[in-house]
């Protein structure tokens, strides 16, 4: 098999792998890539080049791809940005109660309810963000 089609074959391969993303195709792909380096290098008969495809992606699966979705997986990403603002204290600037107010959080006007509903916080009250509610901070009273 001319060296051109394991080339070929090896960015088939690759452009897969891009729509599925489990490293099993990019792994045979590397098999192919080794195949046709060995055919452009060699002129040894196509059971040769099959036999590199087939050991080469074999050792790449078995050693390689394991490793790799390990790095893959073990990533602890970035924190959620309202995560961090969690426990940060709070200016009211409206009236917080059950249906309405606002609180001045990190320099940004947030809107903001009380996280007992009962509650009601008057403007100038320091509060504490117990959590964050889509685009509403959960305050509570700081003591």
């Amino acid at each position: 098999m001319p060296a051109w089609i394991w080339l070929v074959a090896a960015l088939g391969l690759a452009g897969a792998e891009a729509l599925t993303g489990d490293l099993f195709l990019l792994m045979l792909s590397g098999g192919a890539l080794a195949a046709a380096g060995t055919g452009f290098l060699f002129d040894w008969p196509i059971w040769a080049d099959g036999a590199v495809f087939l050991v080469v992606s074999v050792l790449l699966l078995v050693l390689v791809r394991p490793a790799l979705r390990r790095r893959m997986e073990s990533g602890k990403g970035l924190p959620e940005p309202v995560k961090a603002l969690e426990g940060k204290a709070a200016l009211v600037l409206a009236q917080v109660s059950r249906h309405e107010g606002q609180v001045k959080l990190d320099g940004e006007v947030w809107t903001a309810r009380p996280l007992n509903d009962d509650d009601v916080y008057e403007p100038g009250d320091h509060v504490t963000v117990m959590h964050i509610d889509g685009a509403t901070a959960v305050v509570y009273r700081t003591i």
